[in-house]
């Protein structure tokens, strides 16, 4: 048993080395892309801090959401959030899984290349919106008569720069007409849609968001406008720039992905492909199957057997 364990242990320690390496790789060649992503969700906090100065409290506007769900008060606001945080541990946990599973899917590295790409195009929107208009917040500490309600004059601008985080990122006023909180969990089940392959998983994060949405009116954070906008929105987002992003590469197959230390080794790889093509080899056999990778899309492991078995049958 003991020497089972080890054997066990060897092997998992040997395949995070081996994810590690080929990770690092990818990380020389986009790290320029995630310091990018990475950097401009601190912009995104700092547009959201300098609008809660402009932020003026006023009479909470009409809104059908605050018609027809019940209000949870402010001692159940963190329902929202708890749900929330699930949803981006849960994620993030996720991109990670290459590391320790057999089920290699994904590169975690260039999923969040996507992912960052999703959510800086989004966001950057969503600053143009609360920029053009400013609404009075709905929120319980952006009301009349809260101290937070609105933010005295800065004495430095550095005191603008720290943006207070996270307490100035829980308690802002005045980024309206755009759900943040639904920026990142659009975000995060679209791409799970796309290249997960549990089909339950899949269908209970679209279960989360939808409530998610509920308890986001229902929590009074946001109004029912910002919510629906962040829906249509992000989906068209995500649906365009992914068209525009290169596919990622498929690890269905199981094996490891081919990057090319230099240029030369490049180029002698491409060589050799051309050289089994012209003497008409076409190399080995199994690459002649039907790939679950289509499009980009990596099937569900059902749908796969299913179109595995297909083809050898016919």
């Amino acid at each position: 048993m003991t020497l089972y364990i080890g054997r066990e242990a060897s092997k998992l320690w040997k395949r995070i080395c081996a994810e590690i390496t080929t990770e690092i790789n990818l990380l020389a060649e986009n790290w320029r892309y995630i310091l990018a992503g990475l950097i401009f969700q601190y912009i995104h906090g700092l547009a959201a801090r300098g609008v809660h100065y402009l932020h003026r409290p006023g009479p909470t506007l009409q809104d059908v959401g605050f018609f027809l769900l019940p209000e949870l008060g402010q001692d159940k606001a963190y329902i929202s959030e708890t749900v929330f945080t699930f949803v981006f541990v849960s994620f993030v946990l996720w991109t990670f899984h290459p590391f320790i599973l057999k089920t290699k899917k994904i590169y975690t590295v260039l999923v969040w290349c996507r992912v960052l790409a999703f959510l800086v195009a989004s966001q950057i929107l969503r600053i143009i919106t609360f920029y053009s208009t400013q609404l009075p917040g709905p929120n319980y500490h952006c009301r009349e008569g809260s101290k937070l309600a609105r933010l005295p004059r800065p004495h430095s601008a550095v005191e603008v720069l720290l943006i207070n985080f996270p307490r100035g990122v829980i308690y802002g006023c005045g980024d309206l007409i755009f759900s943040s909180h639904m920026i990142f969990t659009l975000v995060f089940v679209l791409t799970y849609q796309k290249y997960g392959t549990k089909r339950f998983i899949k269908q209970f994060a679209w279960l989360i968001a939808v409530v998610q949405s509920f308890l986001i009116v229902a929590s009074r954070k946001h109004y029912t406008v910002d919510v629906v906008v962040a829906w249509y929105t992000v989906n068209l987002v995500v649906f365009f720039i992914d068209k525009k992003l290169p596919e990622l590469p498929d690890r269905t197959s199981g094996s490891s992905l081919f990057l090319p230390v230099s240029t030369k080794e490049k180029d002698a790889r491409s060589k050799e492909e051309n050289h089994k093509l012209l003497n008409g080899n076409g190399g080995d056999p199994a690459d002649w199957r039907l790939r679950t990778q289509v499009n980009g899309k990596i099937l569900e492991d059902g749908n796969a057997v299913l179109a595995d078995n297909a083809m050898n049958g016919a």
